[in-house]
């Protein structure tokens, strides 16, 4: 056997694996009103969308529990604090839980909850859930998770998304969902050259949207999928009516004097606000202490992603060390998210093996155009105070040239529709409330 015809037969034992007993679960999860009943039925035919379930097989969680068992530890920390990483005795009792109480099925559960399906864009099997809200007139919305995330982190807002009258909004404000995986995350397959960087992702999207028969929708996104939906408003694919994000992109937004002065470590200008120093000081920390991961994977992710491969501890740490820096409760994760949710998305990852193929954006994204054009198109902006970069609103017009939200919460951190999602929600109705039909 040729590699070629070695690489073809891997690729469709991986889809049969996938596509194995998803249709009769999931269009019976789906029903009636689904978006396939609503598209184009040449389209579907033409353009492949597979129903999918979530089934990893026995061995594998058992491999897992045998490797947590097996943790060769390092020496603890020598400062009191995480001013190293992640401590010694927090990863060892998540890992503990990990390995005797953590139950995955109960994680799959909650994906098979909701309709999934797999279709082939541009080469790529795109795993993505999609679920219509029964309310008439719904605007059609796309969210995008970032890193270290997946759709787990997604999934609280469906509810009040789809059904905005059972948590406190009105009928009107209703959206249908498509939380897709980012080629190389979850279920999603992983690219195979390169090339897959925010700006093609962007393109993907628009497929997708397009081929559910949305001919009008908007985006939405944090961490990468901020990054994402701003590459989808600079391309304005026709029908994409705006987009909403809540983490903004630092190169894009500070001005250059003061960009000039954290690139070379100077102090901040003189002549800064003092919001507008508070974000220099927090930018300059995040640069000198809290850029390394990014730095990593955007020059070295195969060298990074041996470790995450063979390790289930390593990849928790990585992982578990941007959550604590990220989250609202600084250090706290857990104050911010069960250990269940933590190690949802988590294992998701191991079981995925995406550990590497994820850390490639990065790598994508630096090898690509460093300079961003403004964004023309309508652009909604929530600030969360737990993010880790909180631009004044002087400073978001720098690139959202028609600027039409722009609000500051009083809780949340990077991972908002995580944290928080009925205020998430709340303000995905507020943002994109302007740009819905009559």
């Amino acid at each position: 056997m040729t590699a070629e015809e070695t690489a073809n037969a891997s690729a469709l034992s991986r889809r049969a694996l996938l596509l194995n007993g998803a249709a009769v679960a999931a269009f019976a999860v789906l029903g009636p009103a689904t978006a396939l009943a609503q598209a184009d039925a040449t389209t579907l035919e033409a353009d492949d969308i597979h129903p999918f379930r979530v089934e990893i097989p026995a061995a594998a969680l058992l491999d897992l529990r045998q490797r947590l068992a097996a943790t060769r530890w390092p020496d603890p920390e020598t400062v009191d604090d995480h001013a190293q990483g992640v401590q010694l005795a927090k990863l060892q009792s998540l890992v503990r839980y990990w390995e005797t109480g953590y139950d995955w099925r109960k994680a799959e559960a909650k994906l098979n909850a909701f309709p999934q399906f797999l279709t082939n864009i541009d080469g790529l099997d795109i795993h993505f859930v999609h679920v219509r809200s029964r309310h008439a007139n719904a605007l059609p919305l796309i969210i995008t998770h970032g890193w270290p995330g997946s759709v787990f982190e997604l999934l609280k807002v469906v509810g009040p998304l789809t059904d905005p009258t059972a948590h406190g909004g009105n009928a009107v404000e209703a959206f249908h969902l498509v939380l897709p995986s980012i080629p190389g995350f979850g279920f999603s397959e992983k690219p195979k050259g390169t090339g897959w960087n925010p700006g093609r992702i962007a393109r993907a999207w628009d497929v997708l949207m397009k081929r559910l028969g949305y001919r009008e929708y908007v985006s939405q996104g944090g961490d990468w999928g901020a990054i994402i939906s701003d590459a989808m408003g600079r391309q304005a694919p026709p029908g994409l009516l705006g987009i909403h994000v809540n983490r903004i992109e630092r190169a894009t937004t500070i001005p250059p004097d003061i960009a000039k002065a954290l690139r070379s470590g100077d102090p901040a200008p003189a002549d800064l606000t003092v919001e507008e120093r508070a974000v220099f000081d927090e930018a300059m920390a995040f640069l000198n202490k809290g850029f390394g991961y990014a730095a990593i994977m955007g020059t070295r992710p195969q060298t990074i992603g041996y470790g995450l491969a063979d390790s289930p501890v390593g990849l928790a740490a990585w992982f578990y060390d941007k959550l604590a820096d990220w989250v609202f409760t600084r250090g706290e994760p857990e104050r911010a998210l069960s250990r269940d949710e933590i190690l949802d998305n988590i294992t998701l990852y191991w079981l995925t093996n995406t550990g590497t193929s994820s850390g490639r954006i990065y790598w994508e994204n630096s090898a690509g155009n460093s300079k961003f054009a403004p964004i023309a198109i309508p652009a909604a902006v929530t600030i969360f105070p737990g993010e880790v970069y909180r631009p004044p609103k002087s400073w978001a017009e720098r690139v959202y040239t028609k600027l039409i939200y722009y609000n500051r919460v009083d809780k949340g951190g990077h991972f908002a529709a995580w944290e928080e999602p009925e205020l998430f929600s709340a303000e995905l109705r507020a943002a994109f409330r302007p740009l819905r039909r009559p």
